[in-house]
């Protein structure tokens, strides 16, 4: 449970939900659009902050639950929708989720490539949707910025290992110069361009959450849709999102 703890430290660090947030949402739901939401019943699985919960409630969804296994994560997730009634946040683990077929869209951004046991999660997703309902995750790509993620992927063998306190501080002077970098770099890669004009301490935030995790995969389009084998789905599409991860939907078969 060590993981979990650790991103606990960094969603109580690092609790602010900025518009910039808004735009990264509708690209890691992408197909979906502000309509699919519109009177549906949402779970986000994972929901750290709970930013990803808030657009779809401003999207009409009729209900948000989220959850999220940490306390301090939870109460973070609480504070940001609490003007929101029509979501609910609860404590949970993603193997252990208490709902079946209750959902209209069940998804869960950015927590499955962090996991010792991804299919067990993917599963249970499914098993909360609803008959014909759809389930989304966004998961690591491991085609895009290949130089990039291997360095990150052999420095986090020591990083994920440090206090987190102290992993924090280490950082900073390199989150700096990628501020500078995304900044000031003429790119035409969509994730740069996106970045642009982040604030320093969200620039930081990415890189310390790349660091912190003593578990992330990079799966290729194929490893991403065979998470869902064997479970009661139709059709799996992926979508390459940000040409660095992926997108990966499905129904519910009833």
């Amino acid at each position: 449970m060590s993981e979990y703890n650790r991103f606990g430290f960094e969603w109580s660090t690092y609790d602010q939900i900025i518009p910039l947030y808004e735009k990264q949402f509708w690209a890691w739901v992408h197909p979906l659009q502000p309509a699919d939401f519109a009177g549906k019943r949402v779970l986000d699985a994972g929901c750290g902050t709970g930013r990803n919960s808030l657009w779809p409630l401003q999207s009409g969804a009729a209900h948000v639950t989220a959850f999220d296994v940490d306390p301090r994560t939870t109460a973070v997730a609480r504070k940001n929708l609490a003007n929101q009634p029509r979501a609910t946040v609860l404590e949970h683990s993603i193997y252990e989720i208490p709902f079946e077929n209750e959902f209209d869209i069940s998804m869960s951004i950015g927590v499955i490539h962090h996991l010792t046991d991804p299919r067990r999660a993917v599963a249970q997703l499914v098993k909360a949707t609803k008959p014909g309902g759809t389930v989304l995750i966004w998961v690591y790509g491991q085609e895009g910025h290949a130089t990039l993620k291997k360095t990150i992927n052999a420095v986090r063998k020591m990083t994920s290992r440090m206090p987190l306190g102290l992993l924090n501080i280490l950082v900073r002077p390199f989150s700096f110069l990628w501020w500078c970098f995304m900044r000031l770099a003429p790119s035409s890669d969509p994730y740069v361009r996106l970045l642009r004009k982040a604030p320093f301490w969200h620039i930081h935030s990415i890189l310390f959450d790349q660091l912190l995790p003593e578990t992330a995969c990079y799966w290729s389009r194929e490893e991403a849709i065979s998470l869902f084998k064997d479970l009661p789905i139709g059709k799996v599409e992926a979508f390459f999102c940000n040409k660095c991860s992926w997108t990966v939907l499905t129904r519910k078969q009833g």
